[in-house]
């Protein structure tokens, strides 16, 4: 497990050279929190699932909350390797100023699976679309397109418990994307035009270690460590879009325990 550990951060390390077009790179800020959710997964005939849940998180060493998001979505396996899924979650983020900003996002999934003996590995690729209200659209994408790639392999050899680990990538499609001339003298950019919604790059790098626990035929529970690393850009330029002041890329490490408990009937 070290080992994996250790290359998880390495990535972590190497991914924004990879990603970096212009700007300067904010300091890599630390944090640590928790998860809290609570899912009823409803049985509606063989294959065929209807979710709903809601869930908490918490942020800044465990001292406030960040997040509340409820949803709803439904998953069908069409056969024993391929499971398809949609939904929707309704989303309250606080914001750096303290301000809690609602989102709304609309996903479909497509999971592919395979068994080995007790491990079961598999893919599972989720097209989201996040819509929120955008004070300056230069600056923020109103609906904003991302895919998630999550590999996970899970050993289910252990009587209740069904420890996994899992890798998870996310793509966005459509940030803004800007170009300017940096001046060194001026310290300042000139030459700014916008270029629509247009700049693609992995921006998401996850890694999470955790295990199910099935207490009964109706509930269990699934107990977890998340390392969440973010690249995000963050373009400042006045309202009338004719300026830029800034172009920086914040990068953040967020440590985050989680549990979850599953009603199933």
């Amino acid at each position: 497990m070290d080992k994996r550990i250790t290359i998880l951060l390495a990535l972590m390390t190497v991914l924004p050279f990879g990603l970096r077009a212009q700007g300067t790179d904010n300091e890599l800020e630390t944090d640590f929190g928790a998860r809290l959710n609570v899912t009823a997964d409803a049985k509606i005939k063989k294959g065929f699932h209807w979710t709903v849940e809601a869930e908490a998180r918490m942020r800044e060493n465990f001292s406030e909350l960040g997040r509340l998001q409820a949803g709803t979505g439904f998953t069908y396996k069409l056969n024993e390797y391929l499971k398809v899924g949609a939904g929707y979650i309704f989303m309250e983020n606080k914001n750096s100023s303290d301000e809690w900003k609602i989102r709304h996002r609309f996903y479909g999934n497509a999971t592919v699976g395979f068994k080995a003996g007790e491990w079961r590995i598999s893919l599972k690729e989720r097209l989201q679309l996040t819509h929120r209200d955008v004070n300056n659209r230069f600056q923020d994408t109103p609906n904003s397109l991302a895919l998630k790639s999550r590999l996970k392999v899970a050993y289910k050899g252990i009587h209740a418990w069904t420890p996994y680990v899992y890798g998870e990538l996310r793509n966005v499609f459509n940030d803004p994307a800007c170009s300017a001339t940096w001046s060194t003298a001026s310290q300042a950019y000139s030459d700014y035009s916008f270029l629509g919604y247009s700049d693609a790059y992995f921006n998401r790098l996850r890694g999470c270690l955790g295990t199910e626990l099935k207490v009964s035929y109706q509930s269990s529970f699934d107990f977890y460590l998340l390392l969440d690393y973010n690249y995000d850009k963050n373009i400042d330029t006045n309202k009338e879009g004719t300026k830029l002041k800034s172009l920086t890329y914040d990068r953040k490490l967020m440590t985050s325990l989680g549990v979850s408990y599953i009603f199933s009937f």
